[in-house]
């Protein structure tokens, strides 16, 4: 288990890969991020309002989902350990988003509300361009791996899951690896006993 004190540093490390970041800089982003942590299925941010928070993961897999016209939950997409997760439009635009944010796992997060990460970008200002290039990069990449399921029968989206995001399928349930790749979890646990 990560210690509260060390994680703001997993932050700081992981914005240092992209840029020097000075003493006072490191100093200002850890005071203005929060450290939080989640049990699985406890919920970060709540559909049906505007998201005020930016996350980033230091520890588990954070889920996007929606309910469907049926009531249903449909897992939009999986993140995990350094990335970045808010609903974006929501978050930029102040809008409301019918998306939410569940922890998959237990997961331990650095938190920052949308006020005072606008304030922090006035006394950073490099850090916008950074944070923005950075979640348009996992934007991009959350784009490809969805699109290698289009057109692929349930059997083979679940063994492309199995090789492209095997880390997050062993920490999540199997009923949201069934709603994020379109299949039920009764035909889920089919497909794992026939490819076993």
């Amino acid at each position: 288990m990560i210690e509260i004190w060390t994680m703001p540093n997993k932050l700081i490390s992981f914005l240092s890969l992209f840029k020097h970041l000075s003493a006072d800089d490191q100093e200002l982003i850890t005071n203005t991020f929060e450290a939080r942590t989640f049990d699985e299925g406890d919920y970060l941010f709540k559909g049906d309002r505007v998201c005020q928070q930016l996350f980033f993961i230091v520890e588990g897999v954070l889920r996007i989902m929606v309910r469907n016209e049926k009531g249903n939950e449909v897992t939009h997409y999986f993140l995990k350990e350094n990335q970045f997760c808010t609903i974006l439009k929501s978050f930029i635009n102040q809008v409301p988003a019918h998306e939410s944010i569940q922890a998959a796992c237990k997961a331990t997060v650095l938190v920052v509300t949308h006020t005072n990460l606008m304030a922090l970008y006035l006394r950073v200002p490099y850090l916008k361009s950074l944070i923005d290039e950075i979640i348009q990069q996992a934007l991009v990449e959350k784009i490809n791996v969805r699109n290698i399921y289009l057109g692929q029968d349930s059997t083979t989206r679940y063994k492309l899951f199995m090789m492209r995001q095997a880390d997050i399928a062993l920490r999540v349930p199997l009923n949201d690896i069934a709603s994020y790749l379109g299949i039920t979890p009764q035909s889920l646990s089919r497909i794992r006993k026939n490819i076993r």
